[in-house]
């Protein structure tokens, strides 16, 4: 395939994400990258497989070949929200929610992805990475709160519709080298793109710094720039493993929701470290295991709290409230097995504490991250000894978290429950060169 022509599909690819990298497992961020990987629970750092390896440790490019590969996931989260208690409001400057079950709409999305990596000699090589890092997306219907919406942004001379849409790009140039014949380092360079909207917000006006720019002011966006560095050897001939950090990207702000959130619009993305290994069992396959930890408290609007922040400060303020998420270890058990040289299969499993406080469940009706537990399988049949088709499933149980709503009354009388199921389901090709 020419360079150009591989250029042009990169292109295509990176413009068909750009609107629809929307995934929501870990927290915000994806459960894992790539079609192999994510077959694996997301784990296989120490296990270079493919060119989106980049994604989650750049050393292993150089292990992987001359390589194409290109994807897309089918995604499907279904959120809600309940609210039990008191049905009687409290007035001012008491917040009751409507006592009511509310579904989110807007279930499926479609996330591509595309990577290609150059050997450019024996022991170094070259890649382009493109995939969604992550996001959350929440689209609660105008006949919620009475018909005023989930927060009465109606009432307030805003939308209805209650939500947020949040979108999240990585870009990444990667170079790798072999330190010898069983070790390598490499480096990303991160160009990072996100987009955001929030509607159905504006009975918040008298808690923001900037009311004008608080919601319902359409898509805003942002670009940032990071590094990630890997690191991976062989401690002996069936044992691997890898290291991974990638740094806090430092995004622009989102201008149009300056009075949303914190430090004027600001939000960054949390850096991540993620340590693995892969064991080769003789002829039985590769076990892989990984912990990841996202350092969600280290940005303040994500980590800040909603409450006292709300009451000490006005949202958009540099400690204006924000989602409260703690951070997250996630720990990733995968493995692979083969039943013919044309036939690979994969199953795993993950689990974490989801990084949301009982105490802050009212502002994260908008981002009920709550995801725990990831059920994963996959495989990939070998077209050709130039190509490869790859599959992978991905389904994380029902989990909820339910806490008080401080803002309901004097003494809280309503109790809110956010809860999400997750299906995916991912299929890409791959070409060698």
């Amino acid at each position: 395939m020419k360079l150009s022509k591989q250029i042009l599909i990169c292109t295509v690819a990176a413009g068909l994400a750009a609107p629809m990298s929307v995934s929501a497992t870990n927290g915000y961020f994806s459960h894992g990258y790539g079609t192999k990987n994510k077959g694996l629970a997301g784990g296989g750092s120490a296990l270079p497989q493919d060119a989106m390896i980049a994604a989650t440790n750049p050393a292993g490019m150089v292990w992987v070949g001359d390589r194409m590969d290109l994807g897309v996931a089918l995604f499907s989260p279904q959120r809600e929200y309940t609210v039990t208690g008191d049905a009687t409001p409290d007035g001012a400057p008491f917040f009751d929610l409507a006592v009511e079950n509310v579904e989110s709409d807007s279930e499926y999305f479609l996330i591509p992805h595309f990577a290609r990596n150059w050997m450019l000699d024996s022991d170094s090589s070259i890649g382009l990475t493109v995939y969604g890092n992550g996001g959350m997306n929440t689209d609660y219907p105008g006949s919620a709160g009475f018909g005023q919406g989930t927060f009465f942004g109606a009432s307030a001379g805003g939308k209805a519709n209650t939500g947020i849409d949040l979108s999240q790009l990585f870009f990444n140039v990667s170079y790798a080298r072999k330190i010898n014949d069983t070790s390598s380092w490499g480096i990303s360079a991160i160009t990072a793109y996100q987009r955001f909207k929030a509607n159905g917000l504006a009975a918040f006006s008298p808690f923001s710094s900037d009311a004008a720019n608080l919601t319902d002011s359409g898509y805003d966006d942002a670009f940032g720039f990071g590094v990630k560095l890997g690191w991976q050897g062989e401690v002996n001939t069936d044992l691997t493993l890898a290291a991974s950090y990638q740094s806090k990207i430092s995004m622009g702000e989102f201008s149009d929701y300056a009075g949303l959130f914190a430090e004027q619009g600001d939000f960054d993305i949390p850096a991540t470290w993620t340590l693995g290994l892969a064991y080769e069992i003789a002829s039985a396959g590769t076990v892989t295991f990984d912990v990841q930890e996202i350092m969600f408290s280290d940005v303040n609007s994500i980590g800040n709290s909603f409450l006292p922040n709300l009451q000490t400060s006005q949202l958009g303020n540099s400690d204006g409230a924000g989602f409260g998420y703690e951070d997250m270890i996630v720990y990733k058990l995968g493995y692979q097995w083969s039943t013919n040289p044309d036939w690979i299969w994969r199953v795993g499993y993950s689990v974490g504490d989801q990084p949301i406080p009982d105490s802050e469940v009212m502002f994260n009706i908008l981002a009920p991250a709550v995801m725990e537990q990831h059920i994963t399988g996959g495989f990939t049949f070998k077209t050709s000894t130039d190509s490869e088709f790859n599959f992978a499933a991905m389904y994380a149980p029902t989990n909820s978290v339910t806490g008080p709503n401080f803002l309901s009354g004097p003494t809280p009388d309503q109790n809110i429950k956010i809860e999400m199921t997750q299906w995916e389901f991912e299929a890409s090709w791959a070409w060698k060169f």
